[in-house]
């Protein structure tokens, strides 16, 4: 089971994160995100458990817990949705234009 792990302490690391989530049963990867151009943490990121009992046990006992200064938010991560559809930057309805 694929585990969101949301409100990160930015100092937190992968190896952090795996041993806190290790109390609960085995930890197949742990991903932190981070942002592509500072390199510096999102404040999220997933933790992916084998075990449906011990994803569901680590999602009770951590989320809401303190972890590193802050208090976790934990569940079971959705499926990412298809982002095709979203548009660039600019102004205005990015479409025609009527002048």
């Amino acid at each position: 089971m694929n585990i969101y792990v949301g409100n990160l302490s930015h100092d937190a690391s992968d190896s952090d994160l795996q041993k806190a989530f290790e109390a609960f049963g085995q930890v197949a990867s742990v991903n932190i995100i981070k942002d592509k151009f500072s390199g510096q943490s999102r404040g999220f990121g997933f933790v992916d458990m084998p075990s449906k009992d011990e994803a569901q046990a680590a999602i009770t006992g951590m989320s809401g817990k303190e972890f590193m200064g802050r208090e976790l938010s934990v569940n079971e991560a959705r499926p990412r949705t298809d982002r095709s559809d979203r548009r660039g930057g600019g102004k205005g309805g990015g479409g025609r234009r009527s002048w």
